[in-house]
């Protein structure tokens, strides 16, 4: 039992955040101020409070000019536990994308949407638009619990999936924040109309006597200060890894018994990926098994996790302040022993799971009761209409026509469900008249696996591109696999434009996270089934280098592979020291022009190289930090030696054309070929 929660003061100075938190009046001020205002943006403080809200400040960089007011411009992100959009949720973002938005949605890896475009006036309108509609984007963002993930399969012959689902928003309901600021603010103070709160789970946020509630304030789990960062949680089923359960704060796995009843949960806790460039002390983790707990007492343990992290994590450095750099400083042995303090009674011991696979459910599904389901996949989950491309009108026609709900998936797709039979002719017909391809055999499993994030222009965090980048990035991976005689190869690739991993890229097979402007760090060796965190081969790849460095990647893949070995468990099995060996002395038969460095000797080469922080037992590869990089480009393919004279010649040129002198000298090459 935990009798009083530590002092929020400590040696260091809280985060200049904590303090706007607490002036805030529970999520209050100063929004509710400013939105009143006439002007195109808020303010510092009001933009950290109205995250809580579920909505960022953004500004198009695009439309950038110096010297004039940015083009200020609000995303607003729905709280859809377990994926689910009902459908006149639906057909309400749709509207709000063509009215105030920009003309798109945005399907997120945490199975909710996004709208983007959304200018201050039309902010308030917005909100109220979607909390009228049964829907919500309290807590979408912020320093509390965000949306609570599922596997968005709806099997109703499975009953582990419908207690994943309902357990899902349980814990969503006992995590949403209780001040009155968010219907004072958008709705001038009228409670929504809403479905009535499980009187289980509000007597359970009450519940208190081992230190996990507050009993005087208005947010009885949360407190003055919410959490110390964003809290992310999700419950899933055994075997199935669709939502990345590897990567979260808190994890709940569902345990039934033979009877399919429910008898309780295992739990994870202390996932997480976002990081930071140049700083060793911040990296990705894989979540820990903690403990196993009956059913009965699920929300206890939960408020008790909750709890630890709340009153422990770091409120001094917010790039230490996720739940995993707390389980990290502590170990888990102190981490269970604090939880058990809160709980107010033993751990049980974890329970045998089998092991986790990832599904995306797509294409046409029986779900067990008569009915069907049909998964859509979404390319980077942007819902548009784009020439011959109308995935935005055909995703409207079919909920207008059938009433159906939909599920968002954890891979940014879409599930519609509780089809009868008699219409699936009739849906099919809508989605080859608008152009979208719904059989899974037909979709390019490279692009049907890969993830990016928005990143530019929008995103404020975003270093480089990453969704406007990767269709181009595939496809050229596409033709490399080709070239080498990989044509139906195919693995996990995923994208961001900052180190912080929103499409989750340390998971990956294949992973690009933006380290510059047109250059990303290149990360391999996660597991398919992303169970296994990739490893940093790269620090700086520029995108004109891709070909050179993955070609003899690919190569050294499929002269070395195991039979039915995927590309990123040949590269953990390997080790980056045997691929770069096999890459230093690799010479194709056409290569792609590598970059020069400035060697001085007028060689024309570069170099590669990098390192990680040890990865001991104890962490069992569970921790992945850069420790030491270098920028990576490529190795030596061809040397060529170039008189001072001409060098430094060349050198000048690109100084003040601004181009590569790789494509000075083959431009001049080719030339010279010419008129040979």
């Amino acid at each position: 039992m935990v009798k009083s929660a530590p002092p929020l003061t400590t040696s260091r100075k809280p985060s200049k955040v904590e303090a706007i938190k607490e002036r805030s009046n529970s999520l209050r001020e100063p929004v509710a101020t400013e939105i009143l205002q006439d002007t195109t943006h808020f303010s510092e403080d009001a933009i950290q409070i109205l995250k809580f809200h579920g909505s960022y400040q953004q500004d198009n960089r695009d439309n950038r000019v110096k010297g004039q007011e940015k083009d200020y411009q609000f995303m607003l992100r729905t709280k859809n536990p377990g994926g689910l959009v009902p459908p006149q949720l639906y057909l309400t973002l749709d509207k709000l994308a063509d009215e105030y938005g920009n003309h798109t949605l945005r399907a997120t890896t945490r199975q909710g949407f996004q709208l983007h475009g959304i200018l201050k006036k039309n902010l308030k309108a917005s909100m109220a638009a979607i909390i009228n509609s049964m829907g919500s984007t309290l807590g979408a963002c912020g320093d509390l619990n965000r949306n609570v993930m599922a596997p968005p399969a709806p099997f109703k012959n499975k009953p582990e999936y419908q207690f994943a689902w309902e357990y899902a928003d349980n814990i969503a309901q006992l995590l949403t924040p209780q001040t009155g600021a968010y219907y004072e603010i958008w709705l001038d103070g009228e409670k929504a109309i809403s479905a009535e709160e499980n009187p289980e789970v509000k007597a359970a946020r009450e519940k208190n006597g081992t230190g996990t509630s507050f009993h005087d304030k208005e947010e009885p789990i949360y407190g003055t200060y919410y959490m110390p960062r964003k809290f992310k949680v999700c419950v899933t089923v055994p075997g199935d890894n669709s939502i990345d359960l590897y990567s979260q704060d808190l994890t709940l796995v569902v345990i039934t018994n033979d009877k399919g009843e429910l008898e309780g949960f295992d739990v994870f806790a202390g996932g997480g990926l976002g990081r930071t460039h140049n700083k060793e002390e911040t990296f990705a983790r894989l979540a820990d098994p903690i403990c196993y707990v009956d059913k009965d007492d699920v929300y206890d343990i939960v408020k008790a996790i909750v709890a630890t992290q709340r009153d422990y994590g770091d409120r001094t450095d917010r790039r230490h302040a996720r739940l995993k750099y707390l389980i990290h400083d502590w170990g888990v042995e102190k981490f269970q022993s604090m939880v058990e303090k809160y709980f107010g009674k033993p751990l049980a011991p974890f329970k045998p799971l089998p092991e986790f696979k990832y599904d995306d459910f797509l294409g046409w599904n029986e779900q067990g009761d008569g009915k069907l389901f049909l998964g859509i996949s979404i390319d980077n989950g942007r819902v548009k209409d784009e020439g011959n491309f109308q995935l935005k009108t055909a995703l409207r026609e079919i909920v207008e026509q059938f009433n159906l709900p939909i599920r968002l998936t954890p891979h940014h797709n879409v599930i519609f469900y509780d089809i009868e039979p008699k219409n699936k002719q009739a849906i099919e017909k809508i989605l080859n008249r608008c152009g979208i391809v719904f059989e899974p055999e037909k979709i390019d499993p490279l692009l049907r696996y890969a993830m990016a994030c928005p990143a530019m222009p929008t995103c404020g965090l975003a270093i480089t591109e990453s969704e406007r980048a990767i269709p181009g990035i595939l496809d050229r991976i596409h033709a490399l696999l080709d070239k080498v005689g990989l044509q139906n190869e195919h693995f996990v690739v995923r994208m961001t434009g900052c180190p912080n991993g929103c499409a989750r890229p340390y998971m990956a097979e294949l992973g690009f996270v933006g380290s510059a402007p047109e250059s990303y760090q290149l990360w391999l060796g996660g597991s398919p089934n992303q169970t296994r965190l990739a490893l940093p081969y790269m620090e700086r790849l520029h995108h004109n280098d891709i070909e050179t460095q993955l070609e003899p990647i690919f190569v050294y893949f499929k002269e070395q592979r195991q039979p039915e070995e995927k590309f990123g468990d040949f590269c953990d099995r390997l080790g980056f020291d045997a691929i770069r060996e096999f890459a230093a002395n690799y010479e194709s038969q056409t290569v792609a022009p590598p970059e020069i460095t400035d060697d001085a000797d007028g060689l024309v080469e570069t170099m590669a190289d990098s390192t990680t922080a040890p990865l001991t037992e104890e962490s069992e590869r569970q921790e992945v930090a850069i420790a030491n990089t270098t920028t990576a480009s490529s190795k030596t393919r061809r040397r060529i030696t170039l008189q001072d004279e001409v060098y430094n010649k060349l050198k000048e040129i690109s100084t003040r054309q601004g181009k590569p002198m790789t494509n000075l000298v083959n431009e001049a090459l080719l030339d010279y070929l010419k008129n040979l």
